[in-house]
């Protein structure tokens, strides 16, 4: 016990990965184990949930009350959406290039593939399919205003906290001297907040454990095998987002994406673990602001693009659209697929909180260019494995975002960044 104290908790961590690849494998097809393993990746998720709403909302309403502008906030938040419209619809189109380029479905025989069973993400998928397009995005916009701030609390709905915490920082910047007993307040709660994540994520190698064990009992490694075409595309797709488009971009913020990727390490092995951003969002966000991001930058952008700014899963659903009509040979003129690309843009967003969203969002963009949404069946034994890579591209890209907000705001601490990150060394 005394070794493993001393034990690195991002060598726990990879410990963990290890061991439950080999349980996972010698376990494989032995789902009654599952029953007892999962639970302990399912109370560490509920742990950090817990946690996640107390922080976004005391984090931002004390920083928002201390910036007190309403013309600086707005213009934080015209920035970051138009950021963040950019980035998913480069994504998706970056998604569609690979998928054209090395075709994963063609070649492939259809009835050779695992089957998977769509049928629980279909009454998901029909609910939202008056939703498409404008009608979609009305939705979402009506929906980022709470009818009632405790139901959203309570469900964990980001966006309408978000909203909410705006609204009420800039309600304490305005009463002035009779917010500070308020701000005093939130300001312990958060502290306090931070010290529970601390001793939460003490927990995440069991978590991790739990998740890998359980997926690859599920699964099995050889699931990979038939898919592998489908598998090598999104890993090259996604590697070349990280290092060449969030390389040049946080290039030109005078930032290294390496830095940013050693900044995080932990994290981004926490949320490939769990294939959940949100494991990772309190300490995203309190590590970006120890990088050079002002807190009211951090803790508006980071929550927000679990909403608005998911560019490894648009990737991953144009590359999966894609992948489908090949397998069934159907032909996408470029015509076709930028209404896919406009389409997959409109359906992904406010979809973050969904169970298996990206097989939501896509049956319900397939039939607007004519594909058969079964074909979606054949990836869903390799999705949550892939759902693990592009979770840490959500992670990253967000981060990165971050910085460009700061970066354009004139505010970014640069040299703070590099001080935070030679002491993490």
């Amino acid at each position: 016990m005394k070794f493993f104290k001393k034990v690195s908790l991002p060598m726990q961590i990879v410990i963990a990965l290890i061991l439950g690849v080999i349980v996972g494998s010698i376990l494989h097809g032995n789902k009654d184990v599952i029953n007892y393993i999962q639970p302990f990746g399912d109370i560490f998720l509920n742990l950090i949930k817990m946690i996640v709403v107390p922080i976004v909302f005391c984090s931002l309403a004390i920083s928002i009350s201390n910036v007190g502008d309403t013309k600086t906030i707005g213009r934080y938040g015209g920035k970051t959406l138009l950021y963040f419209i950019f980035m998913t619809t480069f994504a998706i189109a970056l998604g569609l290039i690979f998928g054209n380029l090395f075709k994963p479905g063609s070649g492939l025989n259809a009835d050779l593939l695992p089957k998977g069973d769509i049928s629980k993400y279909e009454s998901t998928a029909k609910s939202a399919e008056g939703s498409t397009y404008g009608n979609h995005l009305i939705d979402t916009v009506v929906n980022i205003v709470p009818t009632n701030i405790f139901e959203a609390l309570s469900s964990g709905e980001l966006l309408p906290i978000i909203f909410f915490s705006v609204f009420f920082g800039l309600a304490l910047a305005a009463i002035g001297e009779k917010a500070k007993p308020v701000k005093d307040f939130l300001g312990g709660a958060l502290e306090a907040v931070f010290w529970m994540i601390g001793k939460v994520l003490l927990l995440a190698p069991i978590a991790v454990f739990a998740f890998i064990s359980t997926t690859i009992i599920t699964f099995g490694i050889s699931a990979l095998i038939p898919l592998f075409k489908l598998c090598l595309t999104v890993v090259i797709a996604m590697f070349f987002f990280i290092f060449i488009v969030l390389g040049i971009v946080s290039r030109l913020c005078g930032v290294k994406i390496v830095s940013i990727m050693k900044l995080l390490k932990n994290e981004l092995m926490l949320a490939f673990s769990t294939a959940s951003s949100e494991a990772v969002l309190p300490t995203v966000m309190r590590k970006m602001e120890r990088f050079g991001v002002p807190r009211d930058i951090a803790s508006f952008v980071l929550p927000t693009g679990y909403s608005f700014n998911l560019d490894g899963a648009a990737m991953y659903q144009s590359i999966a659209a894609l992948f489908v009509a090949q397998l069934y040979g159907v032909h996408l003129s470029i015509g076709e697929q930028i209404i896919l690309m406009i389409t997959l843009m409109l359906t992904s967003k406010g979809m973050a909180g969904v169970p298996g969203a990206s097989i939501v969002v896509l049956l319900t963009t397939l039939g607007s260019v004519g594909l058969n949404p079964q074909g979606l069946a054949l990836i869903i034994g390799v999705d949550r494995i892939l759902e693990m890579l592009r979770t840490c591209v959500n992670v990253l890209g967000n981060s990165v975002a971050s910085v460009v907000i700061a970066k354009s705001e004139g505010v970014y601490d640069k040299k703070r960044g590099e001080e935070y990150l030679k002491g993490q060394a």
